[in-house]
């Protein structure tokens, strides 16, 4: 039996009305799983769960706490967005709602505050030009191996050490099995919508746009789940 189930609803364990990112102790143990695993310097970055609701490293390459992200947004409650939530079947949105509770639907990122300045969970979810939108954060972590600027520049530079472990982009991505965001060569994102550097709404605008967003964001999480589903085979 596989140690990871990728179509475990992550919302099953969790305490109604919680989060599963804090509550889920499956959620918790699947990152544990997936992500104890070698960096591509060699060296391991294992995981234990011994704080609580987040996980930890601890070795000479520093000390990291860590917790679960959500990467899909449906923006189904989000007030913006109600004028094209409400021209839409309710079944689309709360299929794509309910989308968000497999594994391939969550990552981890840095949780002690720097500074006291906000996460990059906390600055990804409020920034304008990211509202929480992962494509949107794989490009500004892009830029941030290429030392190129973004929304999320300051923010990602407070957690460098984080990123570094991992080299560079193509590292970063290949450790989080994250190719089905990327292109082939790793240097450009696939966007769930038309990118114009930072400057529309990274809302979608229309009923077509959120049908759009929509396909692509399932699309990714289910190409996630396979690799996942390949990479705990062995």
């Amino acid at each position: 039996m596989s140690l990871i189930d990728i179509t475990f609803d992550v919302y099953s364990d969790t305490p109604e009305g919680k989060d599963p990112d804090s509550y889920s102790a499956t959620l918790r143990q699947y990152h544990k799983i997936l992500w104890s695993k070698p960096l591509p310097c060699g060296k391991s970055f294992s995981l234990d769960l011994e704080t609580a609701k987040l996980l930890h490293h601890k070795s000479e390459l520093g000390e990291f706490f860590l917790s679960s992200d959500a990467i899909t947004h449906s923006y189904k409650n989000v007030k913006k967005m109600s004028h094209i939530i409400e021209a839409i079947p309710s079944e689309h949105a709360n299929e794509f709602y309910g989308s968000g509770s497999t594994i391939g639907s969550y990552i981890i990122f840095p949780s002690r505050r720097i500074d006291n300045k906000m996460t990059i969970n906390g600055s990804r979810g409020t920034n304008q030009k990211i509202m929480d939108r992962f494509d949107l954060t794989l490009e500004c972590i892009r830029r941030f191996y290429t030392k190129q600027s973004s929304p999320l520049t300051d923010t990602l530079e407070r957690y460098a050490d984080f990123f570094n472990l991992f080299e560079d982009f193509r590292g970063y991505i290949d450790f989080f099995l994250l190719q089905d965001l990327v292109e082939n060569d790793y240097q450009g994102i696939n966007f769930y919508l038309s990118f114009d550097d930072f400057n529309r709404s990274p809302l979608p605008n229309s009923t077509n746009e959120y049908y759009t967003y929509k396909e692509n964001t399932l699309a990714f999480v289910k190409a996630g789940n396979e690799r996942i589903y390949l990479a705990i085979q062995g």
